[in-house]
């Protein structure tokens, strides 16, 4: 029991001599009884591989010289959606002390998108950040990268890729899953016929979601359709989920893939007289969609907290960067989670903030 005793007494000195050393940077002088093995530990924790090494304590003193660059095929200035993205990207770089170049179509476009990222080689990045919303035209400029050695993370569209590129994680939700979910909870408020509203012709990302929400209704026994909507111009995007609905009375459930067509089915379905009759849910959030969601006129929304999608791919890149680190798992799971009239009033106040 003595010997115990001692052992703990010593073992705790270790430790207050590692911390004390860690707060004041000072080197560590270890008692003279400590055996050789338990003082090379010590040092290591002082050093290149320990917590309080030069190289951890150099995010928070210094500026890095990494420089990433994010490529997606939605942009922060059209978008609400991607809005918070680069908010999310903007904090990291920020925690991270890194530099990043922020770069996006203006308008949805995967060939514009693959010259980017070629483009984006000649300018010798440390790191790519690149959504995948359609992987037979980015498949060839991806590889490209990842073979000039160059670490890819893929985020939002691209988790059923990902792993056949050889990027090192992605980041986001599978999109059939979320797409299924979604149908699910709809089946749950008695729907019998659905329309899943696409914002971008093209996308396969955003088909799978909408084949997830088939299948879940169609095993309810419900039927469902699809619908392309001009998302870039709200006016026709009304005109078009209004002709849709006068077309197909019997439509009670509209699912939106995203706040550019949820806001217009919004207003549509306000406007129409449709509001009780015909169910309203969407992916992502807005501040004008979770009002909805508090107020009842809409369903829930899909949330894959996009702020995430751009902040962990900074963090993840740094570390690879810094000591090699890289998530155990090939994708990183950020949704899909579902915002309802329970929590709606929390997150719509940090969806102002341009962090949800």
């Amino acid at each position: 029991m003595r010997k115990i005793f001692w052992l703990l007494s010593l073992l705790l000195i270790v430790v207050a001599l590692i911390l004390s050393a860690c707060s004041d940077n000072q080197s560590v002088t270890m008692p003279e009884n400590v055996s050789t093995d338990m003082a090379s530990s010590a040092d290591d924790s002082h050093g290149q591989d320990g917590v309080c090494g030069d190289e951890a304590l150099m995010l928070g003193e210094s500026q890095q010289p990494w420089r990433f660059i994010v490529i997606t095929h939605g942009s922060p200035e059209t978008s609400k959606f991607w809005a918070v993205v680069k908010s999310g990207v903007d904090h990291a770089a920020k925690d991270m002390r890194v530099t990043v170049d922020y770069q996006a179509p203006q308008s949805f476009d995967v060939q514009a998108m693959a010259q980017m990222i070629r483009d984006a080689m000649e300018m010798n990045p440390d790191g790519l950040i690149v959504s995948i919303p359609d992987a037979e035209v980015l498949r060839a400029p991806i590889e490209e990268v990842i073979q000039a050695g160059v670490p890819v993370i893929s985020i939002n569209s691209g988790s059923g890729v990902a792993e056949q590129l050889g990027v090192l994680a992605h980041v986001g939700q599978t999109e059939y899953t979320a797409g299924r979910a979604a149908g699910e909870e709809m089946v749950k408020h008695g729907v019998t016929k659905g329309l899943c509203l696409i914002q971008e012709a093209g996308n396969t990302a955003l088909e799978v979601r909408c084949q997830g929400f088939a299948d879940a209704l169609n095993a309810a026994g419900v039927e469902s359709a699809n619908l392309v909507v001009d998302a870039t111009d709200p006016d026709q995007a009304q005109q078009q989920i209004a002709d849709a609905l006068a077309q197909s009375p019997d439509v009670d459930a509209l699912l939106a893939l995203g706040p550019s067509v949820g806001e217009p089915a919004l207003a549509i379905v306000r406007d129409s007289g449709h509001l009780g009759r015909v169910k309203l849910a969407a992916f992502d959030l807005s501040p004008e969609m979770l009002e909805a969601v508090q107020s009842g006129e809409m369903l829930f929304l899909v949330d894959q907290q996009p702020y995430m999608q751009g902040y962990l791919p900074v963090m993840y890149l740094t570390q690879y960067k810094l000591n090699l680190s890289k998530p155990a798992t090939k994708i990183i799971l950020t949704g899909p989670s579902l915002i309802t009239h329970e929590n709606a009033a929390q997150v719509l106040e940090l969806s102002k903030q341009g962090l949800r």
